[in-house]
């Protein structure tokens, strides 16, 4: 069976590790047809925009991509392409395995945790209002009339919206996955404590959704004391399911616990539509060295092939990449125990032993 599937070279570094990640998938002998499209910086120097349409259109028809990085400048510059991906497609769970590699320095030996995050709602939804402006005083007088409660002139204010609809379909993703995966249990992350209404709603949603898994053990814990518990016994937990904004903190601090973003996949998926990519950034000093790690997008190269049904294949590429980063022979700088040995391999050559492993060479 073909695979359409689109690949978005991306910025800075992309290009490289995206080029590593296709010849390590193509390797494995599934058949893909790629549909390039250059989206961010690049789509912006050869079609004046970062989102072109051609590439909108390409996604929606192709309903997979794999990306590499793209760049978001902090303050200034284009919005985030990112967000705008997910919501063009409505991409409203991000997928984050936190796995340990042996090879890999991890401060916690052997994790294995999945971290699936709501994409589109609560604070990231991108309600604000800010200092000096008309809307934000109507915000305000109406929050004071309706809460009885006075806020500062000087206060931007941001809304938090969370909803039953959209704590549903994430919650029952997160079952889901733990189902198809052979994983035990589903751990609700929240602050219901404080935020009683809108964490209490996404709580309680989490706690019905449960009741249709009766195969998959279910708890909660509170956010911050969340966080503590992962950095003391995160082999207590299995997949844990949270709101936007605590899902985006405590992917980075599970994927800290595994050895950093530079061997963290990502997932953003949606009802028709799934873009696998790296989490970390485009690191644009580096582009066009061969030197940086394509691990973290290879990896997510294993989740599409997983999600196109090509388990097989997903389970032989990451046995690879795994044996390839145990010897810790022909891997990149960062993966050496020295970051400056001079035995480390460039990007390209960390993808040919991934290719060799695999023929069993």
């Amino acid at each position: 069976m073909t695979h359409a599937v689109t690949l978005i070279p991306g910025d800075g570094t992309g290009p490289e590790i995206v080029e590593a990640t296709r010849r390590a998938i193509e390797a494995t002998g599934v058949d893909i047809r790629w549909d390039v499209q250059d989206i961010g910086v690049s789509a912006i120097e050869k079609q004046g925009t970062p989102f072109p349409q051609a590439a909108v259109d390409s996604v929606r028809r192709n309903t997979v991509a794999l990306k590499g990085p793209l760049t978001t400048e902090l303050g200034a510059g284009f919005r985030s392409v990112n967000v705008a991906l997910r919501k063009e497609f409505d991409l409203y769970a991000n997928l984050r395995p936190a796995k340990t590699y042996k090879g890999v320095r991890a401060p916690l030996g052997d994790v294995d945790v999945v971290i699936v995050r709501e994409n589109i709602e609560d604070l990231y939804a991108g309600i604000e209002f800010d200092i000096g402006t008309p809307e934000l005083a109507e915000v305000r007088g109406a929050i004071e009339q309706a809460a009885h409660s006075k806020i500062r002139e000087d206060a931007a204010i941001a809304i938090k919206y969370i909803s039953e609809m959209g704590s549903r379909r994430i919650c029952r993703f997160a079952f889901e996955h733990a189902k198809a995966n052979g994983r035990r249990k589903v751990t609700a992350v929240h602050k219901a404590n404080i935020m009683k209404f809108a964490d209490g709603l996404f709580l309680r949603t989490a706690r019905e959704v449960s009741e249709e898994y009766p195969g998959i053990e279910f708890e909660d814990r509170i956010v911050d004391n969340m966080c503590m518990q992962l950095v003391q016994k995160p082999d207590l937990y299995d997949v844990l399911v949270l709101p936007n904004l605590y899902g985006d903190i405590v992917s980075d601090l599970a994927a800290g616990l595994v050895g950093g973003l530079g061997v963290a996949p990502g997932a953003n998926i949606g009802e028709g539509v799934a873009v696998f990519e790296a989490i970390h950034g485009s690191a644009p000093k580096y582009a066009g060295q061969n030197k940086v790690n394509p691990m973290a997008l290879m990896l997510a190269g294993c989740l599409m092939l997983r999600h196109l049904g090509e388990r097989d294949a997903a389970e032989r590429l990451e046995r690879a990449i795994a044996d390839v980063v145990a010897e810790g022979k022909d891997v990149t700088y960062d993966l050496k125990p020295i970051r400056d040995d001079p035995s480390a391999v460039g990007t390209q050559q960390f993808a040919d032993a991934v290719i060799r492993r695999m023929a069993g060479g």
